[in-house]
């Protein structure tokens, strides 16, 4: 027992965390299935994802980083630590990684295609690459050589991963490259030196096919880099948010001090024009902060005294000192950075079908290359040697599968980022496949489809008499009556009679009567305050006031009865005002065939009297929260893909049971760690926003890879010669290279596209 009690207090000591490791040797997509099953098999690891796009694999868990490096080493490949701390430093030295990697590509592929353009054009002017004399014997044996050269400089990286590969019994992009241009060049070499071991017309050369396709993947891979950075401007943008120092308060003195030295609870001093650099909450001063960069909301929020700040977002007009509640990792800005970043790294389910495949398309190709060959030799024209060469060749560079494992990474990548931008936060790669997919959206009434924040909307004086004579009299008194309870339509009272400037005064005999309302004395007047029922039982004649509050209930307010000394004195109205921009959004996803509902705890009445104004028919009133669920089931049951929308505390359990939950944030929020999307506007248009990027992401995907396997299933029996024996046709291996670089390239600017999507007209 004793044993078991420490191993499970040394169990919750070594908390799982997750760590980032840069990946360097991944040549395709069936190397991503490789690096992952190589760190789940390491103890302490919990899930490993690598993010093919970015070269990075996200490990969550308790293994130490250098086993975690060591298992990515047996498996093939290399694997490094980033040194920066900071995101913005890890940014930079990733860029800087990338720029020299970048210029090592362009610098290869010139020495490649120095060689090779020049052996083309001879080729294609002068006629053909073949061996007859020994002065062409000679000639091309120090082309050999040269070329020999151009595979030890520009193409060494692809020999040393296949060499990698085959003692790790897998197979890769770097394989095929690599038996592809290494069977061209050895047929080469054998025809240059042993000629009479071969057919007289079979002694042609390939030299510039070896050089050329080095030249042009090595091009594709520098045009695919550069591309691949542009995926990752909104993480950057985020980045560029975090303020670089602050100015803070000690021992009577104001000093700039690096961002990273804040602590908790230390006084900071924000300029007009300055960045918040940490979240915190207002002290002195008032201003108006610029909240665009972290919700989208164009309009400049007014901070007061105990407001909250959150870091990132900009002070525009006042000077303000501010408490720190949250510094470093910490902030929201922090934890948004590192949520997008998980979520840029994570695959929805379209993805790992992706990679599944791409794991055994490698295999297969060499087992087709093998049989093409086998075909040319045992069925092809003379000279059958040659063409057998060919036609492998060609197979094994055409279907390296670059374009496949690039697909889902970076649409992923970018449309993460842009709903970052919106102020949509997207907790991983499911919730953005199965987003695209709601039929029916469940919109909690209080706080999301309204302001959750009810307001005195009108008070009806009925009786002028018993010394409340107007409307500010009745309201006086009836917030005098109500500062004693916690009720939230008491608070909008309280808050009703304080914005008017009326002064409150005490209750004495203060009485909250459960479900029916509150009575009191205040000033020496006996008060009531409650509903219908309350009235009758206590003999106050309502009849002349039940016309006005039933015009009030429907026209979703909720109507109370005030009685002054037994006498009805006013009917009040309190309402939760619908949100200015929640009609215009039910209506987009209504346009876009989802079907919407409204629950609520309300009454029937309020709750018709609201879904009939925002559009929606289908709801379901005097729900209570552990109910909501039951709501969401139902739909499911209905074969319904089902999305919630509600706070993310008392929605919780409807928001877990939804395929996806939305919660409605500010960016400094639990919802932000709890929910699968949060909307950080707190509004509905975001909701539309988030779907509507989610499809254009999913249609971006399903694009990629469609182009890509089509390329591959078009590509492979091309190039093993299916139109040969209808057109004479053979593809040569230097246009496979061409094709397979370019495919690559043209996926990534296919994803970048998304760059451009504005969900706001969807």
């Amino acid at each position: 027992m004793m044993d078991h009690a420490a191993h499970a207090k040394h169990g919750s000591a070594q908390q799982a965390k997750t760590q980032e490791l840069l990946i360097e040797g991944a040549g395709c997509a069936s190397c991503v299935g490789k690096i992952e099953k190589a760190l789940q098999a390491v103890a302490g690891v919990e899930r490993a994802e690598m993010n093919f796009a970015a070269r990075t694999v996200a490990v969550t868990g308790t293994a130490a980083a250098e086993s975690l490096i060591q298992a990515v080493e047996n498996a093939g490949y290399n694997a490094t630590v980033p040194a920066a701390e900071s995101d913005e430093a890890l940014m930079d030295e990733k860029e800087a990684a990338d720029l020299k990697y970048y210029h090592r590509l362009l610098w290869e592929m010139t020495i490649a295609l120095l060689l090779g353009v020049p052996l083309m054009i001879y080729g294609l002017v002068v006629g053909e690459m073949t061996v007859t004399t020994t002065g062409e014997r000679i000639a091309w044996l120090l082309v050999g050589l040269l070329t020999m050269g151009v595979m030890f400089f520009s193409g060494k990286h692809f020999y040393v991963g296949a060499w990698k590969s085959f003692w790790n019994h897998s197979a890769n992009m770097d394989t095929l490259i690599a038996l592809g241009t290494g069977t061209a060049w050895l047929y080469s070499m054998a025809v240059v030196t042993f000629p009479e071991a071969v057919p007289e017309m079979a002694r042609h050369v390939y030299f510039e096919a070896t050089a050329m396709i080095i030249g042009l993947i090595n091009l594709g891979l520098a045009l695919e880099l550069k591309a691949r950075g542009r995926t990752s401007l909104a993480i950057k943008r985020l980045i560029g948010l975090q303020a670089k120092t602050a100015r803070v308060i000690r021992d009577g003195k104001e000093v700039d001090i690096a961002i990273g030295k804040v602590l908790l609870n230390d006084r900071v001093r924000i300029r007009p024009g300055e960045k918040i650099p940490v979240d915190g909450r207002v002290l002195e001063g008032r201003t108006s902060v610029d909240e665009s960069m972290l919700t989208g909301e164009p309009m400049p929020v007014e901070k007061n005294a105990g407001d909250e700040l959150v870091a990132g977002t900009l002070n525009k007009t006042g000077s303000v000192v501010i408490n720190a509640t949250r510094v470093g990792k910490d902030t929201a800005l922090a934890r948004i950075i590192n949520m997008v970043k998980r979520a840029q790294n994570s695959k929805p389910p379209i993805g790992r079908l992706a990679d599944v495949i791409s794991g055994y398309f490698v295999p297969v190709v060499m087992i087709i290359a093998v049989l093409s060959a086998l075909a040319w030799l045992n069925f092809g024209p003379q000279p059958a040697l040659a063409l057998a060469m060919v036609a492998a060749t060609t197979v094994l560079i055409i279907a390296c599968p670059c374009a496949l494992g690039l697909a889902t990474p970076m649409s992923v990548m970018v449309g993460v980022g842009k709903a970052a931008e919106a102020g949509v936060l997207i907790r991983n790669g499911e919730a953005l496949q199965m987003a695209s997919k709601i039929t029916a959206m469940l919109l909690d009434k209080t706080g999301t489809i309204t302001l959750g924040a009810p307001k005195v909307t009108s008070v009806h004086v009925i009786n002028a008499g018993e010394g409340a004579d107007d409307e500010e009299v009745i309201l006086q008194l009836a917030a005098s009556l109500e500062a004693g309870s916690e009720h939230p339509l008491a608070a909008a009272i309280v808050e009703s009679a304080k914005e008017r400037g009326l002064t409150l005064t005490a209750v004495d005999r203060f009485t909250a009567i459960a479900g029916y309302g509150v009575e009191g004395v205040v000033e020496g007047k006996s008060l009531l305050f409650g509903n219908e029922k309350l009235m009758r039982e206590r003999a106050v004649h309502v009849d002349e006031a039940i016309r006005v509050a039933q015009n009030m209930a429907a026209d979703a307010q909720t109507p109370m009865y005030f009685a002054v000394n037994g006498q009805l004195a006013a009917v009040i109205a309190v309402a939760d005002p619908i949100k200015e921009d929640s009609i215009a959004a039910i209506k987009r996803l209504q346009h876009n065939g989802i079907r919407v509902l409204m629950l609520t705890g309300d009454n029937r009445d309020t709750a018709e009297a609201v879904a009939k104004k925002v559009g929606i028919t289908e709801f379901f009133a005097e729900v209570l929260p552990e109910d909501k669920s039951k709501k969401v089931a139902e739909l499911q049951a209905q074969g319904e893909i089902v999305g919630m929308t509600g706070d993310g505390i008392n929605d919780a359990p409807a928001l877990a049971l939804a395929n996806v939950g939305f919660a409605i944030g500010t960016g400094t929020d639990v919802a932000i760690e709890s929910a699968d999307i949060t909307l950080m506007r707190g509004s509905l248009p975001g909701l539309a926003d988030a779907i509507a990027v989610s499809k254009a992401t999913l249609r971006n995907i399903k694009q990629n890879l469609f182009g890509a396997f089509v390329y591959n299933m078009a590509g492979v029996p091309l190039a093993a010669g299916v139109l040969y024996p209808f057109f004479g046709i053979l593809l040569s291996p230097v246009i496979a290279g061409a094709a397979m670089a370019f495919s690559s390239v043209t996926v990534v600017t296919n994803a970048n596209r998304l760059r451009l999507f504005k969900a706001q007209e969807h």
